[in-house]
């Protein structure tokens, strides 16, 4: 028997339990994202991860919630002012930068605090397209739009900031517009690995991990396979193919499942938290929270650190990347990046691992259902 079996009858008890298995339950209306109940579970993984008490955890993700809905009316609100935005920890509010006062007022009646800037955002992700027209050595970790700074940023390698091919795109990359240069301790690289243990899928001799259920498969990371390109699953038995699959440039990939396999809207919470429950898509703002599912670290919290990121791994540049806080390592390529109950990406690749820390990239999700023509499944 397929461990998904026992995945099912899990899956059936919890939407019992959450009012979603019953026909009075379907009838009542949905609970706000901002008041959705929390897991115990999920509290834990947020006071180790970030360093947060319980009331703190509570708090910041129902403000990180309401955020979400803040930013879409705030950019509309702004129009061509739109300088980006960002969540504030400090304060649980977003922040949404602006080039015209005059926008001001309408953005605080959202609920949003506001910040004047000089480069709109469309200007911004203008001068990151040029950059992103320009070859990099390996010494370029990737660049990003940062709306807090109000600049494009590039990150390189510390220790290679002074090689020949790093200082000449760095001078190259100042030309194009608002740039700042970071340091980062290592490049990034990769999260698929050899065949080990645990809960996975496998491609040949390469173990990745499931990103979220779509109709009819799945999706997860470029990296991992090819198209046509056979999968097995955890038991080792035939699971699907890769129909679609992009990397470097891109790093997503669709693979569609055999008979006997079937999706269910669910991440799971490696007995950390109680697998979570997928209910939408909805992209969260820089600086809320945010926690991944993998096969070989289970689940991770961290924060959103930027958007739209150019990553430049060994292989070639990876576009429109988000960045996080949040550990990762070998195996947990493709995998869930999920914030409360909404699909934000799959698990990419970055630095470090989760005994020291480092940062981690995911491809949105979102991206990648419009580019296949996907559905998420959702509960």
């Amino acid at each position: 028997m397929k461990r998904t079996v026992a995945l099912r009858a899990a899956v059936a008890a919890l939407l019992l339990a959450t009012g979603l298995g019953t026909a009075q339950a379907s009838a009542a209306p949905p609970t706000p994202r901002a008041e959705a109940s929390v897991s115990p579970g999920m509290l834990d993984a947020m006071r180790r991860d970030l360093g947060l008490t319980e009331a703190q955890a509570t708090e910041r993700l129902r403000a990180e919630a309401a955020a979400v809905d803040t930013e879409k009316a705030a950019r509309a609100a702004a129009g061509r002012a739109y300088g980006g935005s960002w969540f504030e920890a400090s304060t649980g509010r977003l922040v949404v930068a602006l080039t015209d006062r005059a926008k001001v007022d309408d953005v605080r009646e959202l609920g949003a605090d506001t910040r004047l800037v000089k480069h709109s955002a469309a200007a911004l992700d203008r001068a990151k397209a040029r950059l992103d027209s320009l070859s990099a050595p390996t010494g370029v970790a990737g660049w990003h739009v940062d709306a807090e700074a109000n600049s494009v940023v590039v990150t390189v390698v510390r220790g290679e900031r002074n090689a020949a091919g790093v200082r000449d795109f760095v001078d190259r990359a100042l030309d194009q517009g608002p740039v700042t240069v970071v340091q980062t301790s290592e490049a990034p690289r990769t999260y698929a690995a050899g065949t080990v243990g645990g809960d996975p899928y496998y491609t040949g001799n390469v173990r990745c991990s499931i990103g979220f259920s779509v109709h009819g498969g799945f999706v997860t990371a470029g990296h991992c396979g090819q198209p046509g390109w056979a999968v097995r699953g955890w038991d080792g038995s035939a699971m699907g193919t890769f129909q679609g699959s992009s990397f470097p440039g891109n790093d997503y990939a669709y693979v569609s499942i055999h008979s006997g396999w079937w999706t269910v809207p669910v991440v799971l919470g490696w007995g950390t938290i109680p697998d979570r429950l997928v209910r939408g898509s909805a992209e969260a703002p820089v600086g809320t929270s945010i926690c991944r599912s993998g096969s070989t670290t289970h689940w991770r919290c961290g924060t959103v650190l930027a958007k739209n990121e150019t990553v430049n791994y060994s292989q070639g540049a990876v576009y429109q990347m988000t960045k996080t806080s949040v550990c990762a390592e070998g195996g947990d390529s493709g995998g869930s990046f999920i914030s409360g109950d909404q699909a934000q990406g799959v698990t990419s690749g970055g630095w470090g691992n989760c005994s020291s820390g480092g940062e981690t990239w995911f491809q949105p999700v979102n991206e990648i259902l419009s580019r296949y023509g996907l559905t998420l499944h959702t509960a």
